[in-house]
């Protein structure tokens, strides 16, 4: 099967042709004809698999094949997503898909200033991409309408709800006209998804390309275990020993983040770091230097990579595991795209044995362990509590594989949507921080 069997437009093939695609995926193969159905959708589907372009390309057909508007164009499709990186992701799909359309496209996230973005909404637009947080700002401000939208998209939607946006994503979805279409794409199935999709979707047609909290098949996972004093060392080992070209490296805190940052460039490694204490410039020029290969190590935190992608990035390290099980099939999918191969490594000290179960007990198989010469493991250091440690820095509370506690959510909230713009006096803002982790 070719795009050309999808019932896609001359503009819109131009366009995929131009990016070099011409098989397109399962995913997008079973959700493009759906959509463009007119039904509503529940898509599972793991990251990578290409489902951004499962729903861009529909709704950029449809917005196509419905009458003209005359007069300033209205908001008519918004797609709403966890994090600004995610947004700034779809948007940019859009815009390539969209090149030889009409239509005109925004991105709304908090990080940066709004005039810019109140400036463009006045002048019109079509499609939005936004973050619950921003886009609630505006639209009680009274500069964006909801009432006009025909395609409501709700990307990564157990990502949402893990960060907290349930009752933002409600208060969004008050704001919309009753008749519309509706697009739920989710990695993952729990009881909170499905009595979303239950308030959300119209009889809706069920998408599932992977098996639900899986890992990616097409990438290759590994553990090293290692003493915990001794991780940075191993990791500049296996980068400098293998030649590596292009690493991203997980860490559990903003701080920890830094300091590896830090340290891997007194290494010789260039690195650069990406979280919610980064301003969004900056998180934009680290990731755009990770791309053009100016640095070879990029360091982030779970949410701050939400929405990274990187075609053919070949190595995913996790320095330290993170507390939600959930959350390694997240990292770990950020290689292994589109049918590319990819290779994930785990630095596993002592302290994670129990966070290590707990993944392999989500993905229902034991991950191969990897002995490197000259970093055995010393018996005698006994396991000490993540929480413990975690703390002096800022890290995350409760005990090691436990649930985020509901403290956590002000931070990703924070940290994903609303940005500068939600910001509280210094002072409050350091008690927060001394209760929410350091994310």
């Amino acid at each position: 099967m070719s795009f050309t069997t999808l019932g896609l437009s001359k503009p819109i093939l131009r366009a995929i042709e131009e990016q070099g695609y011409t098989t397109p995926t399962p995913i997008q193969k079973q959700a493009i004809p759906i959509v463009l159905a007119r039904k509503d959708v529940l898509a599972g589907a793991q990251t990578g698999t290409g489902k951004t372009a499962g729903f861009t390309l529909p709704l950029l057909q449809l917005l196509s094949d419905a009458p003209k508007q005359s007069g300033k164009p209205k908001v008519r499709a918004l797609i709403l997503t966890p994090t600004r990186e995610l947004a700034a992701q779809v948007a940019e799909s859009v815009q390539t898909y969209g090149k030889y359309l009409p239509f005109k496209s925004t991105v709304i996230f908090g990080g940066v200033g709004s005039n810019p973005q109140i400036d463009k909404l006045k002048r019109g637009i079509d499609i939005v991409i936004a973050t619950p947080g921003r886009l609630l700002d505006l639209a009680n401000q009274g500069h964006i309408d909801l009432s006009t939208v025909d395609f409501f998209v709700l990307d990564e939607a157990d990502r949402m709800l893990d960060m907290g946006f349930i009752h933002d994503i409600k208060k969004v979805m008050a704001m919309l006209p009753k008749k519309r279409q509706n697009l739920l794409f989710s990695a993952t199935f729990s009881e909170e998804i499905k009595t979303l999709a239950d308030r959300l979707l119209n009889s809706p047609e069920l998408i599932e390309v992977a098996r639900r909290n899986t890992s990616a098949e097409s990438v290759t996972q590994h553990i090293y275990p290692v003493d915990r004093d001794r991780k940075r060392e191993l990791l500049s080992h296996l980068i400098s020993d293998n030649n590596w070209k292009q690493v991203l490296v997980f860490t559990r805190t903003k701080h920890g983040a830094n300091r590896l940052t830090e340290q891997l460039g007194k290494d010789g490694i260039p690195a650069a770091a990406i979280h919610g204490n980064k301003s969004q410039s900056a998180r934009t020029k680290a990731l755009a230097d990770f791309k053009l290969n100016k640095v070879r190590v990029l360091v982030a935190t779970d949410i701050a990579a939400r929405g990274i992608d990187i075609d053919q990035l070949p190595h995913v390290v996790n320095y330290e595991l993170p507390n939600v099980p959930e959350d390694y099939v997240h990292r770990i999918g950020r290689t292994g795209r589109a049918g590319n191969e990819g290779e994930a490594i785990s630095l596993v000290c002592v302290d994670e044995i129990k966070l290590l179960k707990d993944i392999e007990r989500l993905i229902k198989k034991e991950v191969r362990k990897v002995r490197e010469p000259g970093f055995d493991v010393d018996p005698n250091i006994v396991a000490e509590p993540i929480q413990q440690r975690s703390a002096g820095r800022g890290g995350n509370r409760g005990r090691p594989g436990a649930s985020r506690p509901n403290s956590t959510t002000s931070a990703t909230r924070q940290d994903a949507g609303r940005g500068q713009s939600g910001a509280r006096p210094a002072t409050k803002q350091r008690s927060r921080d001394s209760h929410r982790g350091n994310r």
